[in-house]
C-alpha cells in the first residue's frame, strides 16, 4: 500500500505524524509525505519521500489580514482554514496525486485541503488526530464556507470527517472525535529529534519547561517562569525549540537552556512539566505520569489547560496570572501534592492500554482493503 500523509509546515503538525508514518514504512508500506515548502528537506531528513503542498499558517494569516484587516481572530481564522489554506492545499494535491497514485490519504486534522483531493481523486482519506477538535460555535460559523469543500454532502466533522485517528485517552478524551462514525484508537507516541540529552543535575527534582515550536517567541513568559522555578529547590530544563535561547538572558544556576531536547527521554527524568499546553507535550507527559502546570498562549492550548485542571491532572495559569510569583506557589504546590501524580498515572495507564501505531497500521489496510 501506497501512504500520501499531508501536513501543515510546522513541528506540531509534522511530528505527530511521524510514529504512524514509520509503523507503517516497517510494515512494508510505502510513505510519501505531502507538506508545505519550507518542511519538505525536514520530512526528507526524517527518512520520507517527500513533495511541496500548500502553504503556511504565516502566509495564511497574511491574506486573510489583507482580506479583512484588523477583524476579529474569528473571523480571520475562519478565512485562513476554511479558505486560504485548503485551496492551497486541494490546488498542489490536484496535480501531485495522479503522479504518485497513493492508495490511501491521511491527513492531519488542520490539513482538510488534502481530504477534499482526495475525495475529488476518488481516494480513502484519514484524518489523524493533533489537537481539539474546532469549537462547535466555531464550526457553526465556518460551514457556509466550507461547503466547496464537502460538495454539499458534510461529514459529521467539517474538518476530520468522518474517520479519525484519535491519540487522546479516556480520561482527558475529546468528546467530538469520540462521536465519529469510525475512530481508531492509537496510543500517543514520543517522536524526539536526533539531538543529544543534555547534562543535567541528579541530586535535584527536575522541572521541564517549554512553550513548544510556536509560543516559543513568548520570552516574557518564558522569563516569568523562569524567575518563578528557579526559586525552588529543583534543576529547571529549558527547552527553546527554534527559539533564540540568547533572548532569555542570563539565567540563575540552577536553570539550564537548550534549543529542541529528546523529550520523551527528558520526561523520563522530570518531576514537573510546566508547558504552553500543546498537545504533544500534554500527551507525552501523560503518557510519563507526570503533573503539569500550563501556560497557554493560543489555539486549543485553553482548552487542554482547562481539561487538566478538571481532571485534577495539573493546575493552569492564564493571562495575568502568569507571574514568577504564582508560578514559584503552583509549580511546589505540584511537585508536594500526589494528588495530580496519582491522576496523571491513571491517564498513564490508559495510554499503555492503546493500541500501538503498528496495530492502526494493520486497521488502516483494512480500510482500504475491505477485509
Amino acid at each position: 500500500m501506497r501512504i500520501l500523509f499531508s501536513c501543515r509546515p510546522a513541528y506540531g503538525h509534522l511530528f505527530p505524524l511521524v510514529p504512524l508514518a514509520r509503523a507503517a514504512q516497517q510494515a512494508g508500506h510505502e510513505v510519501v509525505f505531502a507538506i508545505g515548502p519550507s518542511f519538505v528537506e525536514k520530512a526528507r531528513e526524517l527518512g520520507f519521500e517527500a513533495y511541496a503542498s500548500g502553504i503556511s499558517v504565516a502566509e495564511a494569516e497574511t491574506e486573510a489580514r489583507r482580506r479583512h484587516g484588523d477583524a476579529e481572530v474569528p473571523r480571520l481564522l475562519i478565512t485562513m482554514f476554511a479558505d486560504v489554506l485548503p485551496r492551497a492545499t486541494v490546488k498542489d494535491l490536484g496535480a501531485l496525486l495522479p503522479r504518485i497514485k497513493p492508495d490511501l490519504v491521511v491527513y492531519e486534522q488542520s490539513d482538510t485541503g488534502a481530504a477534499k483531493a482526495a475525495r475529488d481523486a476518488g481516494i480513502p482519506f484519514v484524518s489523524h488526530v493533533i489537537g481539539r477538535s474546532m469549537p462547535p460555535a466555531i464550526q457553526q460559523m465556518a460551514a457556509g464556507e466550507m461547503a466547496w469543500m464537502w460538495d454539499g454532502a458534510a461529514p459529521a466533522d467539517l474538518m476530520m470527517g468522518d474517520v479519525a485517528i484519535d491519540l487522546w485517552p479516556d480520561t482527558v478524551r475529546d468528546p467530538v472525535v469520540a462521536a465519529l462514525p469510525t475512530v481508531l484508537r492509537q496510543r500517543p507516541t514520543a517522536f524526539d529529534p536526533d539531538v543529544p540529552m543534555p547534562e543535567l543535575e541528579t541530586t535535584k527534582p527536575l522541572v521541564y519547561l517549554t512553550l513548544g515550536t510556536v509560543s516559543f517567541s513568548a520570552t516574557d513568559v518564558l522569563r516569568q517562569a523562569i524567575d518563578g522555578l528557579a526559586r525552588l529547590p529543583v534543576t529547571v530544563l529549558v527547552a527553546t525549540g527554534p527559539g533564540d535561547s540568547a533572548l532569555l538572558g542570563d539565567v540563575p544556576a540552577n536553570v539550564r537552556v537548550a534549543g529542541f531536547v529528546p523529550q520523551a527521554k527528558v520526561l523520563r527524568r522530570a518531576d514537573l512539566v510546566v508547558h504552553h499546553g500543546g498537545t504533544g507535550t500534554v500527551l507525552g507527559a501523560l503518557a510519563a505520569g507526570l503533573p503539569q502546570l500550563v501556560l497557554p498562549q493560543g489555539a486549543d492550548q485553553f482548552v487542554n489547560a482547562d481539561v487538566l485542571a478538571e481532571t485534577g491532572a495539573g493546575a493552569k495559569l492564564v493571562g495575568q496570572e502568569i507571574t514568577a510569583d504564582a508560578i514559584t506557589a503552583a509549580a511546589g504546590h505540584l511537585l508536594d501534592d500526589p494528588a495530580a501524580r496519582e491522576v496523571a498515572g491513571k491517564v498513564a495507564a490508559e495510554i499503555a492500554d492503546m493500541p500501538v501505531p503498528a496495530a492502526v497500521v494493520a486497521r488502516l489496510s483494512e480500510l482500504v482493503t475491505g477485509s
